[in-house]
């Protein structure tokens, strides 16, 4: 199947060539051979020529633009050097503290995103099959026009505003309030279907939803468990600490994973399990582990409560339970217990391959309690190193762009709104107006989580009644959002033709533009790439960067807080949207939005950011120790790189930010922690406060609960407060506390606002307290499901009936043998428009391919480079290449997710707009991917689903 009929012939058919050129051969040299996609004119009439003389470079002065890379969130640095407003060069920042210099085939590759030619160059609409352009001032109108006829009809529930991990925080900080502001909670973005289950099992285990240590901490780690994670390809240059360690402390690397991957060619030991038995997995290292007393039983005694309770779960869990789930071998899991119990303080690192599950938040939640167990959590070394993976994947979900939170974790209840309509400076009750007054199952919408992004299908194709929202979804904005990464595909194009108008606001046009089988009512809106505007990002260490604009705008390309305020006028929300941001032109003020946030975002410590301390840091590079990210010398002296939140009270307290949470063996003016006090103070009877246990330097010296103004006057420390935080602080605590007096004092006095309290290992508000073993809805061990059946279907979860029961009792395993999982390559990102679109990396990778093991292939009758067809049980088929390898079993079939532009054997390459189609298409993965959905958070199962594969005629 050629994917990419632009590359010459010669190139398609040399057979070493089938599955695109190979990383060997392309890296053999930097000249690209003849007939390949950056060598063969797609890049521009002329641009390839014979060697000639040099002549004169340009005299204009060259400028240097700091900037990070705009692909995962490692966060490396950029310098970036532009003439005559063109970026000509690029190079990995060598004195940058987190990539040191270092760049994956993506990151050296974005100067041509900067100036790539696929991109949208003007806002169009589709008209009776065909691409037409409108200016900007005609799309804004029409727009506006429609969702305003909309909510008139059918309330602001049934616009969908979808947002983007590739906003700036500031970005997507505006964008939620302006979603909040129209009058919905259905905002939603990519990390409800990458680490959503993540932000909820932690945050509910320990008080914070987000990696503990960092990157560069792992230099410190003596033991690494990687399950869900292929790092070597998903997050390259995080690798580089990983090495680091394994070579300077002989940190013993394990590799969990279905498949083995790149990440486990650099392991010690190798694990192979079955997908889906991540909770049977952790649950038999624990049975050796306690069983052999290696548990740290004074660090649980003192920091963690329901252990006990865990105990007896585990005890359900011998080797030989074990090895039926899983796979593994007693001695397999003995050795790796024993070596995870030998080798401390150790981490664990996971991404999607844990997360993307219907029992996700019970896998995130059992990592969480294995490190708990060896004691390794707030330690240097230890932790749950969470690899995001947009490049703001986690400011964006810090700034709210949920459809269950405010910015900072906020929550929608009626005191989480009162905060922040003071933090805007709007009327609450104007604010409250803007909602769907009319009550749904018990609840208002404004207090109701909106529909996840993991189902805004099923909120246009599901019947009304059977929703918890006035009507369905009528209008999408699809803002900085890969549709393909997302399952049910065949499904998604029907919700699509239902829509009344479709809005695609990207530099790219995307695969939503030309998958949904519509002739009109499709808007696609240029915006900006973050190389031509400028702001912070956070890294997934929760490291704030600023970025430099390296260019202007391209085209008639358009930042996206400019297209969020040209919304708003239009819709009449600017002046409540910039009542306190300056506006310049149509463009709010990125400083000022930092301010903004800076003043209402106590609960996970964006206070103490100011925009001056932030680009300080960028400008300092050099500053920051490569292991600890302490700053030595310079006006950051102590800082830790990027201020990583919490960084406490506002910003002239000057705290340094929290390099690794929990860590007691520091005062918290310094960046120690305990465990934050956010599950109550007492339960059965036990204490779930700390015992024994405080940061350096809390004169309270034990367990204490979150702090208020009645608590400060309690311990005679209100007097501490000036009289104008006195005035502020009266009847408010530490999260709404404008002031931030509360903050200070608690500080002063050596305590963490948060209180100090135990990390639970039984959460009582999940449909399972305590992790358990669920089957997949679709599985092939049908033997296990009446011991280990899922849940019963639910009548609403998120406003929509979700179902369980219902789809495991199909049974499909006869049809459907072959468990089928995705995941990344090194050379693509996410859905991968942008990457695909991009000559240098398309080179590297050609060809959508399933891999299918060596025995079924033979079994099949398949060779390597065979074109073949996956089916789903849903419907759902792919014509793809087959690469036959040992990377998976028999019983597992791989393929990535970053490919779309071809639909069920349809080549869609003809309804994008003339420019704009990528260099390669390919099918998407999830056009089989099936139902499955968590029960706390909707997130989409992705890693475990059943499929068939056939040769193709």
């Amino acid at each position: 199947m050629r994917l990419n009929k632009k590359i010459s012939d010669q190139s398609l058919d040399n057979p070493h060539n089938r599955l695109g050129v190979s990383r060997r051969g392309f890296l053999k040299g930097t000249t690209l051979a003849a007939g390949g996609i950056a060598a063969s004119g797609l890049l521009g009439k002329g641009m390839i020529r014979p060697a000639e003389a040099a002549t004169p470079r340009s005299s204009a002065p060259v400028e240097i633009k700091r900037t990070i890379c705009s692909h995962c969130s490692v966060g490396c640095g950029v310098y970036a050097h532009v003439q005559n407003g063109v970026w000509t060069y690029q190079e990995a920042a060598f004195d940058h503290p987190i990539n040191k210099g270092s760049h994956c085939a993506k990151g050296a590759a974005l100067r041509h995103h900067g100036h790539s030619s696929r991109r949208v160059k003007y806002p169009m609409k589709l008209e009776g099959g065909q691409w037409k352009r409108l200016s900007w001032e005609q799309a804004i109108n029409e727009i506006g026009d429609k969702v305003e006829s909309i909510r008139a009809e059918s309330g602001p529930d049934s616009v969908y505003w979808l947002g983007s991990a590739k906003f700036n925080n500031e970005q997507a900080y505006l964008f939620r309030k302006f979603a909040s502001l129209w009058g919905t909670n259905n905002v939603d973005h990519q990390a409800r279907i990458c680490h959503s289950t993540t932000v909820a099992g932690v945050a509910n285990t320990w008080g914070y939803g987000a990696m503990t240590n960092s990157y560069n901490d792992m230099q410190n780690s003596k033991s690494i468990l990687f399950i869900g994670s292929n790092a070597a390809e998903a997050h390259p240059v995080s690798m580089q600490h990983t090495l680091i360690a394994k070579e300077r402390n002989n940190c013993k690397i394990v590799v969990a994973d279905p498949r083995f991957t790149r990440t486990a060619a650099h392991a010690h030991q190798y694990v192979r399990i079955r997908p889906g038995s991540d909770v049977a997995y952790v649950w038999g290292l624990l049975w050796h582990i306690f069983a052999n007393s290696w548990e740290d039983t004074e660090y649980l005694a003192q920091r963690v409560y329901g252990m006990d309770e865990i105990r007896e779960e585990v005890k359900q869990f011998p080797p030989e339970v074990v090895e039926d789930i899983t796979g593994v071998d007693e001695q397999t899991m003995y050795d790796t217990a024993k070596l995870l119990s030998d080798h401390r303080p150790g981490c664990v690192v996971w991404c999607m391959g844990g997360t993307q599950h219907t029992t996700g938040n019970n896998n995130t939640r059992a990592y969480c309690i294995l490190e708990l167990a060896l004691g390794n959590v707030g330690k240097e070394g230890g932790g749950a190193n969470i690899y995001r993976g947009h490049d703001n994947v986690q400011g964006a979900t810090d700034f709210g762009v949920l459809s269950n939170s405010l910015p900072g974790y906020y929550g929608l209840a009626e005191g989480s709104w009162k905060h922040w309509a003071r933090v805007w400076d709007v009327d609450f009750d104007w604010l409250k107006a803007r909602f769907d007054q009319d009550e749904h199952r018990g609840s208002v919408p404004m207090n109701a989580t909106g529909i996840p992004v993991s189902r805004w299908v099923d909120g246009v194709l599901e019947d009304p009644d059977n929703m918890s929202q006035k009507d369905r979804i009528r209008a999408m904005f699809y803002w900085g959002h890969a549709v393909n990464s997302q399952t049910r595909g065949p499904e998604m194009r029907e919700a699509m033709k239902q829509l009344d108008m479709m809005v695609i606001v990207d530099p790219y046009p995307t695969v939503a533009a030309v998958m949904n089988d519509r002739t009109d009512g499709v808007y696609l809106l240029p915006a900006c790439t973050q190389f031509e505007t400028y702001g912070s990002v956070t890294a997934s260490n929760r490291s704030i960067q600023w970025r430099d604009k390296v260019i202007e705008p391209h085209f008639e390309s358009k930042s996206d807080h400019e297209i969020i305020y040209l919304l708003a006028k239009k819709l009449g929300l600017a002046d409540e949207l910039v009542k306190n941001i300056q506006v310049n032109g149509d463009e709010p003020l990125i400083e000022d939005i930092v301010r903004e946030y800076n003043r209402g975002m106590w609960t996970i410590g964006y206070t103490g950011q100011s925009p001056e301390r932030l680009k300080y840091h960028q400008q300092n590079w050099h500053a920051f120790d490569f292991t600890s990210l302490r700053a030595v010398g310079t006006d950051a002296h102590n800082d830790f790189y990027g201020l990583p939140w919490p960084c406490w009270g506002t910003p002239e307290m000057k705290h340094p930010g929290t390099h690794i949470l929990y860590n007691t063996s520091l005062p918290v003016k310094d960046g120690g922690l305990g465990f934050r006090a956010n599950f109550g103070v007492e339960r059965n009877g036990e204490t779930l406060l700390a015992e024994g246990s405080a940061p350096v330097g809390n004169e309270i010296g034990d367990g204490h609960p979150e702090f208020t103004a009645d608590m400060l006057k309690q311990l005679g420390w209100w007097g501490d407060l000036t009289a104008e935080e006195q005035a502020e602080a009266e009847g408010k605590n530490w999260k709404t506390d404008l002031s931030g007096g509360i903050q200070r004092v608690a500080i002063q006095h050596g305590c963490a606002p948060f209180g100090n309290g135990k990390a639970r290992t039984v959460v009582w508000t999940f449909p399972d307290a305590i992790p358990k073993h669920r089957e997949p809805l679709y599985t092939t061990r049908r033997d296990l499901v009446d011991k280990y059946p899922t849940w019963d279907d639910f009548d609403d979860l998120f406003r929509l009936p979700t179902l369980y029961k219902s789809i495991q009792d199909r049974d499909t395993s006869a049809e459907f043998p072959i468990i089928l999982t995705s995941g990344r390559l090194v050379e693509y990102e996410g859905g991968g428009d942008e990457t695909r679109s991009n000559p240098w990396l398309a080179e590297l990778q050609q060809d959508m391919f399933v891999e299918i093991n060596p025995f079924n292939a033979n079994t099949l009758r398949i060779a390597d480079g065979d074109t073949v067809w996956v089916y789903g049980p849903e419907g759902g088929k792919v014509r793809v290449k087959a690469l036959v390898t040992n990377r998976v079993d028999r019983n597992v079939a791989f393929m990535p997710f970053h490919f779309g532009g071809e639909f069920q054997g349809e080549d869609l390459r003809g309804r994008y707009p003339e420019g704009s189609d990528p260099y390669v298409l390919g099918e998407a993965v999830n056009t089989v991917t099936t139902y499955g959905y968590d029960p706390v958070t909707l997130m989409q199962e992705t890693k475990c689903t059943v499929c068939r594969i056939e040769k193709a005629a």
